[in-house]
């Protein structure tokens, strides 16, 4: 019987969706990479598979997941990067052997130097938080407005004016909260 686990949190941008493998960080945290294995399915997932992932890999990974969170969060609020989180991005960047490669249907591809290094894959996880944090993209880097959540996103909206990780969890989880705020307060008025 396999054990039932948190689902995943994928958005369209590798890195953030990396830091959303530990959620609710500001609250009842949930680890949705606890075991080697879901850090392998996480990867498939993503797009950069590999075989197998060891104990100390995983460890590597949550590393990196938490430099890649303190980065994101000191620069969405315009704080000086931490020292200790732009060395292990940086570290992690230039260990991995990953290249772009593009598709019959032109879409960027990663390949790994083999399927099963989880440090490629890792490498490209960073580059993409590099990317972000350098301001090469098109988007703001803003944090989660929910209380206990807090996570950094990058916010690819026209208007730049997200408030919200994603609004399916957080953002429905607010608007609830509001809902049934104003209910009890007008216990009339909601037919």
């Amino acid at each position: 019987m396999h054990a039932r686990f948190p689902d995943f949190r994928l958005g369209k941008v590798l890195a953030t969706s990396f830091t959303a493998t530990l959620t609710e960080r500001c609250g009842n945290a949930v680890e949705r990479i606890p075991t080697p294995r879901r850090l392998v399915d996480w990867l498939a997932v993503s797009g950069l598979a590999v075989e197998s992932c060891t104990t100390a890999q995983l460890e590597l990974a949550r590393e990196l997941r938490e430099s890649i969170h303190a980065a994101l969060t000191a620069a969405a609020i315009q704080d000086p990067l931490p020292a200790s989180a732009v060395q292990v991005i940086n570290d992690r960047s230039i260990q991995g052997r990953a290249a772009a490669v593009l598709t019959p249907e032109n879409n960027r591809q990663w390949r790994l130097s083999s399927a099963s290094c989880v440090e490629d894959a890792l490498s490209v996880i960073a580059a993409d938080s590099i990317s972000i944090l350098a301001g090469e993209r098109d988007g703001k880097l803003a944090l989660c407005a929910s209380p206990t959540c807090r996570a950094a996103f990058f916010d690819t909206s026209q208007s730049r004016t997200r408030r919200w990780c994603e609004m399916n969890t957080c953002g429905n989880r607010q608007k609830k909260a509001r809902f049934n705020a104003n209910k009890s307060k007008n216990p009339g008025s909601a037919k």
